[in-house]
């Protein structure tokens, strides 16, 4: 099969190389998916660049954590009905997607109808899914509140925005261009959307608030942008804490310091989208809080009411072929994109 490769550790443009490679083949409680299209991440050029030690994986290996296509084969454990579904999924190490097959934990593993097209079916699962955990799980989000969202013209950003509207929420999208500030306001429905590059997000928050401060804030930043958003957080407020687009790096270092979290009143609340078949087991091996896959279908279920009835949209600002991958990558990492960027793996 033909997969996109980092044959070491760079940049994209660099280290892909498009070559033949084995088709993997499903191991217990996975699935085996012919891929139709893949939607690039942040986490993917961490992977690449050799930086994310979360979940390190030495070149040369094929990258890629979201996928879209039809289930084809499945391991030990999985249900049989699971196969010609067509499935959005993270495929097992969160990497292997850059190809034309894959293999995916089934809890990891999604439905999608078949009336959704291809790109925007691509480009529902990572950001509605985080998102929701994040806004509806995590911080339960009230209608009336006040969302800060960080990145909002992103992938993960422009989901959050909608998904607090639809929550009946109050939204301040913090983007990092005038361009990308008026399509968070034009196109997502933002109630105020700043320019970070020109305004200071934290003065603009509390004058949209009238100095009281957000009572969300949806942070996929991190690194010195978090601790500047402690003070815009309003009493009893919860701070999202969801991803470090800013540097991977700064997932394992110190720097938090406890006075502006215990005098601002205000909750840190971490996020890390992974969805298990047995929570307690899991935390017994790997000492970390997951949620059960029975609880990440009705998230998936809520998602796909939201998306039946118009209430969101997924926001696709690139849609190119397999060919473009590496030229794609590049133009999401120096900001240069707005919403998802999906490349099909298959001509449909």
């Amino acid at each position: 099969m033909r997969a996109w490769r980092a044959v070491e550790h760079g940049a994209p443009l660099d280290v892909l190389r498009l070559e033949e490679v084995d088709e993997p083949t499903p191991g217990p409680h996975e699935v085996q998916i012919r891929v139709d299209a893949v939607t690039l991440n942040f986490n993917d050029l961490d992977g690449i660049h050799g930086r994310y030690r979360t979940v390190p994986v030495p070149a040369p290996y094929v990258p890629g954590m979201e996928v879209l296509g039809t289930v084809v084969a499945v391991g030990d454990g999985v249900d049989v009905t699971w196969l010609g579904t067509r499935a959005a999924a993270i495929p097992s190490g969160a990497h292997g997607g850059y190809a034309e097959m894959a293999v995916a934990p089934s809890a990891m593993t999604f439905p999608m109808p078949d009336a959704i097209p291809v790109p925007d079916a691509a480009a529902v699962l990572m950001p509605f899914h985080l998102a929701a955990l994040s806004l509806h799980y995590r911080a339960a989000v009230q209608a009336g509140e006040t969302v800060l969202v960080h990145a909002a013209a992103g992938g993960v950003g422009s989901a959050a925005v909608q998904l607090a509207r639809a929550a009946g929420a109050h939204v301040i999208a913090l983007a990092g261009s005038a361009e990308k500030a008026r399509f968070c306001a034009q196109q997502l429905g933002a109630d105020v959307a700043v320019d970070t590059s020109a305004t200071d997000f934290v003065a603009a928050a509390l004058e949209a608030t009238g100095g009281r401060g957000v009572d969300v804030a949806f942070d996929t930043i991190g690194g010195d942008i978090t601790t500047r958003t402690f003070g815009c957080m309003a009493f009893g407020g919860r701070h999202v804490l969801a991803g470090f687009a800013s540097g991977i790096e700064a997932e394992d270092e110190g720097g938090l310091v406890p006075r502006p979290i215990l005098f601002g009143n205000f909750s840190l609340v971490g996020v890390c989208l992974a969805y298990v078949d047995d929570p307690v087991a899991t935390r017994a091996v790997a000492g970390a809080n997951f949620l059960s896959r029975r609880d990440a279908e009705s998230l998936h279920a809520r998602i796909l009411g939201l998306l039946t009835r118009g209430d969101v949209r997924p926001i696709v600002g690139l849609d190119v072929p397999l060919s473009d991958l590496p030229a794609a990558l590049d133009a999401m990492e120096r900001r240069q994109t707005v919403g998802r960027i999906v490349v099909r793996v298959r001509d449909l």
